[in-house]
């Protein structure tokens, strides 16, 4: 293929890819972000190789600069996922090993329920 038709394919590419992106409902997008996550890795497997058995320095170049995206794409989804994730953990339920319906003897009663957000990391309400 020459250097028109490859142009020609990318832009294409990334007007189909947003508009596919930009109409998916929000609930889908940790599922579908797990799935370009593991694109992504075969894409940079891909540059990986594309990148070691590069002859011409543009090509090496190119090679370098799609492994670097790759990369961040990768991780960036990684990440991304990660805090959604966190979002859908919501509150921990409270101990049960409260010792009954009265609470502890030793504690004198029940404790009170103990709720997590998803900045607080574990901090008491």
């Amino acid at each position: 293929m020459d250097g028109m038709s490859l142009l020609t394919i990318t832009v294409l590419a990334v007007f189909v890819g947003f508009e596919v992106v930009s109409k998916v409902s929000s609930t889908l997008h940790t599922p579908l972000m797990s799935g370009a996550n593991a694109i992504h890795g075969i894409i940079l497997v891909g540059a990986i190789i594309v990148a070691g058995q590069a002859a011409d320095p543009w090509v090496l170049a190119v090679a370098l600069l799609a492994v670097v995206l790759a990369t961040a794409n990768l991780v960036g989804g990684f990440v991304v996922t990660d805090r959604m994730l966190e979002m859908f953990r919501g509150r921990q339920r409270p101990s049960s090993n409260a010792g009954g319906p009265g609470g502890s003897v030793a504690s004198g009663g029940a404790e009170p329920a103990t709720t997590v957000e998803p900045g607080d990391k574990g901090r008491r309400q």
